[in-house]
């Protein structure tokens, strides 16, 4: 069911599947993508669980709050979903920018966190040189916003499945074509912004857990591997790149109802 809250007139829009309240999943989507993409595992996992799934800002039919998309920002339009349902309690699944997000939220509302799944994500702050690669791609958005997104949904893949999904691939890329430039751009800005919450992850007392794509191009895997013992947070691995919940489906789904105790 789709359904919408207005927060500082921005038009939120989220969606709810399941039926059992005692019981919620809130799944944030990443850059790029919107609630569309958790379909399979929403299939999987509504028998049991409410869940909710949030267009963050300027992405689906969510809209822009200016031209920078703080991780605060979204962490309070999640925030006004969860007070408009009478939702105090659930158990958080972010993929990549969707994984930063839940990291603002469990720190500005961390009552409302009872788990914490990051999904090819990380709690680490952009480095100087992802700073710079942003900057660029937010230069290219405003002359050749088609072939940057099309770039960047290629290389979110690992080389050997790149051409195992083509449909797939293409079917992301008309998805991040549904976020506009002020989005890309907002966001974008947000994610060079927001800040190391390596703090948040190790204080968090409850259920956590980190997936992490062994070829992933965005989140490298040696890294992860540190903080994941530093914070001293589970890890588990599947084979390849950045999108591990298409290209690793079987692997995920598994690992999630182990998480969730299904």
């Amino acid at each position: 069911m789709m359904k919408s809250v207005i927060f500082k007139k921005a038009n939120i829009t989220y969606y709810i599947n399941g039926s059992n309240k005692k019981e919620t999943i809130v799944l944030l989507h990443g850059f790029l993508e919107n609630s569309s993409m958790w379909k399979t595992i929403i299939d999987a996992l509504s028998y049991k669980y409410q869940i909710i799934s949030v267009d963050l800002l300027g992405h689906g039919k969510t809209d822009c709050l200016g031209y920078v998309h703080t991780m605060e920002n979204m962490a309070d339009v999640v925030f006004e979903v969860l007070k408009s349902e009478n939702n105090n309690n659930a158990t958080f699944i972010g993929h990549s920018m969707g994984g930063y997000v839940a990291l603002a939220f469990a720190e500005k509302y961390e009552n409302y966190v009872e788990g914490l799944c990051l999904l090819n994500s990380t709690s680490s702050a952009d480095s100087e040189e992802r700073k710079k690669v942003r900057d660029r791609s937010i230069k290219m958005a405003k002359t050749n916003y088609k072939a940057l997104v099309s770039m960047s949904i290629n290389n979110l893949f690992s080389s050997e499945t790149n051409s195992l999904f083509k449909k797939e691939i293409n079917h992301c890329k008309e998805e991040a074509l549904k976020t506009t430039v002020q989005g890309y751009i907002a966001c974008a800005e947000g994610m060079k912004q927001r800040k190391n919450r390596l703090s948040v992850l190790t204080s968090f007392k409850e259920k956590k857990l980190i997936i992490a794509g062994k070829k992933d191009s965005v989140i490298n895997y040696e890294t992860i591997l540190k903080e994941a013992y530093t914070t001293n947070t589970p890890l588990k691995v599947v084979p390849n790149g950045h999108m591990s919940y298409i290209e690793d489906t079987e692997e995920v789904l598994k690992i999630l109802k182990d998480f969730l105790k299904l």
